[in-house]
């Protein structure tokens, strides 16, 4: 495991289109959890990672996303989603959001917010696009499945960020028929 000793973001297999954004963002150094997680998920493999707040886990997913995105030719096809992120509250939904776009620099990704407790309309205006990623939160989620609004069988990344708080929530079900 090599790739432990890595001191910088351009030494983890990142673009350099993403290593600039970082730069920009001033984020000069991977955090532990960055380190570990971001080379396996750049060779394709699934992670599992666990740690503190505040430790850069949304960058640990996320940087291998958006470095993924970024390899990929043409737009997602309409009503689907490259990349689905669940958060178990709208709080933790925004974060990620405004975490992925400062990540993603000059990179022109398309993300939309699904998040119950708001209008659908603009939502569901920008799935029927297509979009590279859909930040959401598993109730809304599970409605727009269920009325066809978003299909998921061209989803290529699925993150759970704070499972065992959406279990916790009583999300379980939602969670299931949503992963399958």
């Amino acid at each position: 495991m090599s790739y432990l000793l890595t001191k910088s973001f351009s030494d983890l297999g990142l673009s350099a289109q993403l290593v600039g954004a970082l730069d920009k963002a001033g984020f000069t150094t991977p955090t532990p959890i960055q380190l570990k997680a971001i080379p396996p998920q750049l060779s394709g493999r699934d992670i599992m990672g666990i740690a503190q707040t505040g430790s850069g886990k949304t960058a640990a997913f996320g940087l291998p996303i958006l470095a993924g995105i970024a390899e990929l030719k043409g737009r997602p096809a309409p009503l689907t989603t490259r990349a689905l992120i669940l958060a178990p509250t709208r709080e933790l939904a925004v974060q990620i959001d405004e975490v992925l776009r400062t990540l993603a620099g000059p990179m022109r990704l398309a993300t939309v917010l699904v998040l119950g407790g708001v209008a659908r309309g603009a939502q569901v205006q920008k799935i029927a696009r297509g979009v590279d990623v859909v930040i959401a939160t598993p109730g809304r989620l599970k409605d727009l499945v269920d009325d066809r609004k978003l299909v998921l069988n061209q989803t290529r990344w699925l993150v759970l960020d704070e499972a065992d708080r959406m279990l916790d929530m009583g999300f379980i079900g939602a969670v299931r028929q949503i992963a399958a």
